[in-house]
């Protein structure tokens, strides 16, 4: 009599079709964190779960599948793969945990678990019964806010977690075997619903999440504000929408945070979301080119143009609702409820701007997570720009340098705040990374060692060369002896720049910006310029 494995309530897979399920991802390149899933399935005993979540395409089936495929045999036939539908409830897989414990099997890999809609209210079941019973269960799910509230309520203190969401330059790099820092602002924050192993830059950019604000916005709105969304009306029947379910039932949720999210570069001021909707790239590339060295380059076009028009053009193409458009009025409280969540997400990150004054405290300064979003929505700003009846008179070699410095100016911001941003992630508690901010003026980053107490300052430029003023500030001694006075010794000048690594004869040392990038957590720092292992500032 041949045996067969019984019937189950949700979508198991086990056995050869496991094993032929992950088999499409064999030889792909692996994401950073499947060290961190590995070590949880194959530690010893354990009553907690596996957290695996991120939004969208960011790689966590895909860790599954690669997680088989690492298995040996014998632990690989006492695996099982469930993927939860929106038909499944939790009393449907409390039943096939229970048949899958009794037939011997050890690990469960629950995929899109945040569907079901019971999940976030039910979750504890999963480690108090069966992790409990040294099952090793991790769960994977599309709606990561899910998560982030069943382990504020259900798996509080029971569950190990793993997060996607975030993929630095280095990692992106590696994955997708784009090497250009320009490639990864355009594209990068997740990776492509496959291919984690390719250097085709062209299909890349047809497969990127982010190649146009069309993409964009199916991905803000699928991947982020239905996440938000679906979460909240799932965890206790809707009671965690708190100030938000006005704006939800009137349909403008979507709207508030999609405006949240084109401002995310700069502040999060309630004004941001009642005043009427203005870009900043736009007055930013005006006053640039104003004051463009190059005669040939410099212009007041954008002075001139019909800037109401290509603003409401814009917020056209964002899909944002202006302050009169809103049926229900936007308070403080929202703005702090959406960005509780959009954290929560991991999609933005606060990194404080630092002062010198005395007594002074940081300025809150808000980091995107993925630059492909801000930048696609920087190409929606030259897409309404291209439509202006008097932008659209000028002379072609005119347009073609307006838009370029639009671009060019946003490109050099996001490199910054992406540096700011990696390097605070990268570096253990001994270091504090900040921007510094003065009077007059700003260092674009500083490393402060607590140990130590030294500090290195750098620069930041989107350019490969090498022009003085762009040190001016490391070469000003009132802002030097500001420094000194708050963080320690200030014992490296650095200027972070996109051309090759070299000296100046000044003492301030020229690093590229991509080396930097990829040589974190350990970065390095003599001001001799000669390499070091040690990962902080040091003095000489």
């Amino acid at each position: 009599m041949v045996w067969k494995m019984p019937a189950f309530k949700t979508n198991v897979v086990t056995g050869p079709a496991l094993l032929a399920l992950s088999e499409n991802v064999r030889g792909w390149q692996k994401r950073d964190c499947c060290r961190q899933l590995s070590a949880y399935l194959h530690s010893a005993g354990c009553d907690r779960v596996c957290l695996l979540f991120g939004l969208r395409r960011t790689g966590k089936t895909t860790l599954l599948r690669q997680a088989v495929l690492d298995m040996t045999p014998e632990d690989a036939a006492k695996t099982a793969y469930v993927k939860a539908t929106k038909q499944d409830t939790i009393a449907d897989l409390n039943r096939d945990m229970e048949q899958l414990r009794s037939l011997g099997f050890h690990y469960v890999l629950l995929d899109e678990v945040t569907l079901m809609r019971d999940f976030i209210d039910s979750a504890a079941l999963l480690s108090d019964i069966y992790a409990a019973q040294g099952m090793k269960i991790v769960l994977s799910g599309t709606d990561s806010l899910g998560f982030w509230f069943a382990l504020h309520q259900e798996l509080y203190d029971r569950a190990k977690m793993i997060h996607t969401t975030f993929i630095p330059y280095r990692e992106h790099s590696r994955l997708l075997g784009i090497s250009q820092i320009d490639e990864y602002i355009r594209y990068g924050g997740t990776l492509r619903a496959g291919e984690l192993a390719f250097d085709d830059a062209e299909v890349n950019a047809e497969d990127a999440s982010f190649r146009d604000d069309e993409s964009t916005q199916r991905y803000i709105d699928t991947a982020i504000c239905r996440n938000i969304q679906h979460s909240l009306a799932c965890c206790e029947d809707g009671g965690h929408f708190r100030h938000l379910r006005p704006l939800y039932e009137a349909g403008e949720l979507t709207g508030a945070i999609n405006r949240i999210i084109e401002d995310m570069n700069h502040a999060f001021l309630v004004s941001v979301l009642t005043r009427d909707f203005l870009s900043h790239d736009l007055g930013l590339a005006a006053r640039n080119l104003r004051k463009e060295r190059d005669s040939e380059k410099r212009t007041t076009a954008l002075d001139e143009i019909d800037t109401e028009a290509v603003t409401k053009r814009l917020m056209n193409i964002l899909d944002i609702r202006n302050r009169q458009e809103q049926t229900v009025p936007i308070s403080k409280v929202h703005v702090a409820e959406i960005k509780e969540y959009l954290a929560a997400l991991d999609l933005i990150i606060d990194c404080p701007i630092e002062t010198t004054a005395p007594d002074s405290e940081p300025v809150e300064h808000v980091l995107f997570a993925q630059p492909g979003m801000r930048y696609c929505q920087a190409q929606a700003l030259v897409h309404a720009l291209m439509k202006d009846e008097l932008f659209a008179g000028l002379s072609e070699k005119e347009r073609e340098n307006i838009t370029s410095r639009i671009l060019e100016e946003v490109r050099g911001r996001m490199l910054e705040e992406i540096i700011l941003l990696e390097t605070s992630k990268a570096l253990s508690s001994r270091y504090k990374v900040c921007k510094l901010q003065f009077a007059s003026g700003e260092f674009d980053m500083l490393v402060y060692d607590r140990e130590e107490n030294c500090c290195a300052a750098f620069e930041i430029k989107h350019s490969r060369q090498m022009v003085p003023e762009q040190a001016r500030h490391l070469r000003d001694a009132e802002k030097c002896a500001l420094t000194e006075q708050r963080f320690g010794k200030l014992v490296d000048k650095y200027v972070l720049y996109l051309g090759d690594s070299r000296g100046s004869a000044d003492g301030i040392l020229y690093r590229n910006a991509e080396e930097f990038l990829r040589g974190l957590p350990s970065i390095q720092l003599r001001m001799d310029g000669t390499p070091s292992n040690h990962s902080g500032p040091r003095r000489t």
